[in-house]
């Protein structure tokens, strides 16, 4: 659980708050698939609380001894409690959120998916709609939606211009980055008609990035 502290400190809340909880155990026993020796083990020990509490809590019985066992009981309980919360309560997909508030238990915070480095790449069709204008339209490989993969910031195109073909990425000296498809290049009016190649890649919010694409050209309009 994320929070420790979660039993009462006072001998009084924790005897209201057991029942609470024991309750709920009680109730909900074969939803939650608890073990029943698990079960009835823990309600031993709330037995012997119950007996410790009530003879400890009342002045005509509350002697130096009574107090004693009221502590060890609760002591015992208490320990018992925080092993069955965590190994049947704290994770079990059975209980809810709303399940451990109505018993008493705080709600456990999930824990965080890390990002992956990409390991697929960003298909792309390119579109000329103007002069000097180059726009890329991407997409994860494979895939038919605009959906960036889990955990993925955007696409890095890298790009040369070049009358003869790159060998490898590393002579697409030239890059941009956006976080959404489309990417669009614009070029001098000049550059029109040169051989422009280009090549994506994904790159997550962690800065990490994935595989090349495949290179490939086109013609600046």
């Amino acid at each position: 659980m994320s929070n420790p502290d979660y039993i009462p400190a006072s001998d009084e809340s924790f005897h209201e708050w057991q029942q609470r909880l024991m309750t709920a155990i009680d109730n909900r026993a074969t939803e939650w698939s608890l073990p029943a020796a698990a079960v009835t083990q823990l309600q031993g020990k709330q037995t012997f609380w119950n007996e410790g509490w009530e003879h400890a809590s009342n002045p005509a019985t509350r002697t130096a001894a009574n107090v004693l066992l009221k502590n060890e009981a609760r002591k015992s309980f208490e320990g018992a409690i925080r092993a069955f919360v965590k190994s049947y309560l704290a994770y079990n997909p059975a209980v809810t959120d709303a399940d451990r508030v109505n018993a008493g238990l705080p709600v456990h915070k999930a824990k965080p998916v890390p990002v992956p480095v990409p390991t697929t790449y960003p298909e792309f069709e390119v579109t000329l709609p103007a002069q000097g204008r180059v726009v890329i339209h991407f997409h994860d490989a494979g895939k038919k939606t605009g959906a960036k993969p889990f955990g993925v910031h955007g696409a890095e195109v890298a790009w040369v211009i070049s009358a003869a073909a790159p060998g490898s990425h590393t002579e697409l000296t030239r890059s941009s980055f956006d976080t959404h498809s489309p990417l669009t290049l614009d070029f001098d009016l000049s550059q029109r008609g040169q051989l422009l190649w280009l090549c994506l890649r994904w790159e997550n919010t962690r800065g990490e990035k994935g595989p090349w694409s495949a290179i490939a050209s086109t013609v600046i309009p």
